[in-house]
């Protein structure tokens, strides 16, 4: 039997998460991310369909920031806008303070 070579696969290019929208749904909890250069990440948060909107919420913080970590070695703070709807919740992602560059004397 003959093995095809492993290849390595690309990491998929995500740019920089700027604003979060977490939607109630019948069928589970959707998220659409949008990014600082423009795109847009849409999916569904891997939560049941019953959880507190509030669980919900801390679900999709840890997945924006995990996202910024992974991808772009960044850190972010979500802080999330009043609801305008009962379904429906509106962040802002941001950069936080310990994404500054070390020093210059610091590099070596």
């Amino acid at each position: 039997m003959v093995r095809r070579k492993k290849e390595k696969r690309k990491r998929p290019y995500f740019g920089i998460p700027k604003e979060i929208t977490l939607l109630a749904t019948p069928e589970g909890w959707l998220t659409s991310v949008l990014t600082t250069e423009g795109g847009m990440l849409c999916g569904r948060l891997d939560v049941p369909i019953n959880t507190d909107p509030q669980d919900a919420r801390a679900a999709a913080v840890v997945m924006v920031t995990e996202l910024a970590r992974d991808f772009h070695n960044t850190h972010v703070e979500v802080s999330w806008d009043p609801p305008e709807a009962p379904w429906s919740w509106t962040a802002r992602v941001s950069p936080t303070a310990d994404n500054e560059p070390p020093p210059a004397d610091a590099e070596g």
